[in-house]
């Protein structure tokens, strides 16, 4: 049996240059009858956290190190560093800067490049962190006592929460938030690192071939994968890295000309992942004239094809338009860039390389599914060598035979008999009201994060755009004497965000949907969740999806979802394909548990069944 690890040395310190001269003294005075702590911290590899508070906004600036000798490491970095660094230079000259001293007897190198890295992780997710000033992340693979490492993140987090709560709050809180599930520091797995790897030397080749031989459209690099194949996390990864230039090199000679630092835009389409992404790089890039994030529209409209940026990354590529539409295309500086009617091809014209990420699954308008023919074509453009798979399921955590069961409902249609699993809980409800309160009381519970309630977009809603029908105070779902407000609703109505302002010391504005608190209250869209966990997820099953001979059937004349049921050119319908698919989005947004409810009382039987 193993020795229960030891609590962590954590000595917080001035940051300043006096401190520093005189910083392993201090460290023998403080622990004068403890040499095996001195040795911790003077001796043994360490793990140190910079943070400088503002008075003003009550908010941090933070650095993130390790070292195996953390007096010189501190003298250089008021010494040296701000002669490089701006971020140094703001940390030597400002008055509130702090720093902890993390030691333990089990540091080795490996494991303070994970606590450092997991540090970033948890820090860059913070509300009140603001910045982050580090420039690598170093997740490490096996090594001598790896295994023992995440209890002894958490020994370190949860008694650096004791110096300062706000700076260090509970991991649960954290841990539930869209921005931590996104963020660049999430260590990546054998399959994404072997992806990663390719698409750094796929987009490292192609900036090397654009600047010998000038091409009319971009690089594309393809990287296809089901929902919650991690293909979130790995883009924010590469992104991360493509920023920094960090793995950006070519055998022959620096990608990048005369010193010029590279462009990078990252285009998201979807606004609640577009926050995510605008929220990372504000605090791990802060402001910079090379990096943007912003939706694919803006992109084009704004970039010449003449001034090409170097690379672009589109996060769920599959949400992109591929008709002509009015927001899209009615600009006279169109006209001027010649814009034609598929987004993905007008961004190829614009950037040296595009790494696109697509789930043919995850299509959900008529105006941006691909077609198989064009599907084809868009990947033989792209090249067999280009394209890159991501197979393993990450968001569900459930035993194969859960996960199976669920690719057969949405697949298939095939309502199988619920396997028992202890790590994911599938129930089937009699009634949405107790879906509702069950879904309140797993979201009270801190340690299990966010649930919220999903529906099927088979109940009016029209964004403020019409009267609300008599006797509604809200476009809601409702079924018998039950009902929710949609999304958006209760601050649309109520203006909630107006009269509260921030979530603790996030502006509302900011956070997705399902990370503000009220929206407990409401039930989101395919269009609030696409692409988001969520710990548990309630999904009432419209009208629209039955249960007939056997089999699930999605009924087209039931939805009022316009964007999926309209034809295209006026003769082609893809209803069945898009219906299946937001079934497929709502049906996979839960990590521990998926809780149901269908309207259709063919369908509700046939699931109580299975669940017997």
């Amino acid at each position: 049996m193993k020795t229960p690890l030891k609590s962590p040395v954590i000595f917080p310190v001035k940051y300043d240059m006096a401190t520093a001269n005189e910083l392993n003294n201090q460290i023998r005075k403080k622990y004068d009858n403890d040499a095996k702590k001195q040795a911790l911290l003077i001796e043994y590899p360490t793990v140190y956290i910079i943070n400088n508070t503002s008075v003003k906004n009550k908010d941090y600036t933070v650095y993130v190190g390790e070292t195996n000798d953390i007096q010189r490491r501190t003298l250089q970095h008021l010494d040296s560093d701000p002669k490089e660094r701006e971020d140094f230079f703001d940390l030597k000259n400002s008055k509130n800067v702090q720093m902890y001293v993390i030691g333990h007897e089990h540091f080795n190198k490996s494991m303070t490049l994970d606590i450092e890295n997991r540090l970033m992780q948890y820090l860059s997710s913070v509300p009140a962190v603001k910045h982050l000033n580090n420039r690598r992340h170093n997740d490490q693979n096996k090594y001598y006592d790896s295994d023992e490492f995440d209890d002894l993140f958490n020994k370190v987090w949860k008694k650096l929460g004791k110096y300062d709560h706000t700076l260090f709050p509970a991991q649960s809180i954290l841990e539930s938030s869209a921005l931590f599930k996104a963020s660049p520091f999430n260590k990546l797995t054998n399959e994404q690192l072997e992806a990663k790897a390719e698409i750094i030397e796929k987009i490292n080749l192609a900036l090397y071939e654009q600047k010998n031989k000038e091409q009319e459209d971009g690089q594309l690099i393809l990287v296809e994968g089901d929902a919650g194949s991690g293909k979130t996390v790995l883009m924010s990864n590469i992104f991360y890295d493509v920023v920094h230039e960090n793995q950006l090199t070519s055998k022959e000679e620096k990608t990048k000309s005369d010193n010029k630092r590279l462009t990078v835009s990252m285009l998201v389409n979807q606004k609640e992942q577009l926050k995510v992404y605008g929220e990372i790089s504000k605090k791990i890039f802060g402001k910079d004239d090379n990096v943007n994030v912003e939706k694919p529209v803006t992109f084009i409209k704004k970039t010449d094809p003449k001034q090409k940026v170097d690379i672009v990354l589109v996060d769920e590529a599959h949400l992109l338009l591929t008709q002509r539409s009015q927001s899209y295309s009615n600009d006279k500086r169109h006209l001027e860039i010649q814009v034609g009617t598929n987004m993905l091809k007008d961004i190829l014209k614009r950037a040296k390389v595009v790494m696109a990420v697509f789930d043919p699954k995850q299509f959900l308008s008529t105006n941006t599914i691909w077609t198989k023919s064009q599907f084809e074509q868009l990947e033989d453009k792209t090249g067999k060598e280009n394209i890159i798979h991501l197979h393993n399921q990450m968001r569900i955590d459930a035993s194969m035979a859960t996960i199976t069961w669920i690719r057969n409902l949405i697949d298939k249609g095939i309502v199988g008999k619920i396997p028992k699993d202890e790590k994911y809980q599938i129930k089937i409800f009699s009634d949405p009201a107790k879906m509702q309160k069950a879904i309140k009381s797993k979201n009270q519970d801190q340690g299990n994060g966010i649930s919220r309630m999903v529906a099927t977009f088979d109940w009016e809603y029209s964004g403020g755009k019409r009267k609300l029908p008599m006797g509604q105070d809200y476009w809601e779902v409702s079924e018998d004497n039950w009902r929710m407000p949609w999304n958006y609703e209760i601050n649309r109505r109520d203006s909630y965000e107006k009269s509260h302002r921030t979530q603790g010391h996030v502006k509302y504005s900011d956070q997705s949907w399902a990370e503000k608190d009220y929206t407990i209250n409401e039930i989101g869209s395919t269009y609030t969740v696409q692409g988001f966990d969520l710990n548990y997820v309630g999904v009432e099953l419209g009208p629209s999806v039955k249960y007939r001979n056997g089999k699930i059937v999605h009924d087209a004349s039931l939805s009022k979802n316009t964007n999926a049921t309209q034809k295209r050119d006026s003769n082609k319908s893809y209803a069945d394909e898009l219906l299946k698919n937001e079934f497929n989005v709502l049906l996979t947004r839960g990590v521990h548990g998926l809780y149901i409810h269908a309207v259709d009382p063919v369908l509700q039987k046939a699931l109580e069944n299975a669940a017997k």
